[in-house]
């Protein structure tokens, strides 16, 4: 899990957190705070980059709960994005492999 979630740029103390939310459900930003040994300024921030990744979300009601997106789609995400980007490279791996050979024969002049 902890490998996926490197994939979309979460850090290891970030991942811990998302591992928590999904297991637990649920959570208040102050909760998760005290149950990591952190204020919630401390946590806040944390809580940001995972929802700016896509990985938790919130809601709005009387109070803020953050919940974690669900293993299976996390992973579904992660697949989408490996296949696009293998995508990429194959529709442009000849114009890459021309710019290199271009610039090896540059050199040997």
């Amino acid at each position: 899990m902890l490998k996926i979630l490197e994939g979309f740029g979460v850090s290891k103390a970030d991942a811990e957190v998302y591992v928590y939310l999904a297991k637990r459900g649920p959570t208040r930003s102050v909760d998760l705070a005290v149950d990591f040994g952190k204020t919630q300024p401390q946590i806040c921030p944390v809580l940001r980059r995972l929802n700016k990744k896509g990985v938790i979300t919130f809601s709005k009601s009387r109070q803020v709960m953050f919940s974690a997106l669900a293993f299976e789609e996390l992973l579904e995400r992660y697949v989408k994005l490996n296949m696009e980007q293998a995508k990429i490279i194959e529709e442009t791996k000849e114009q890459l492999l021309t710019n290199l050979k271009n610039k090896t024969d540059q050199r040997s002049l």
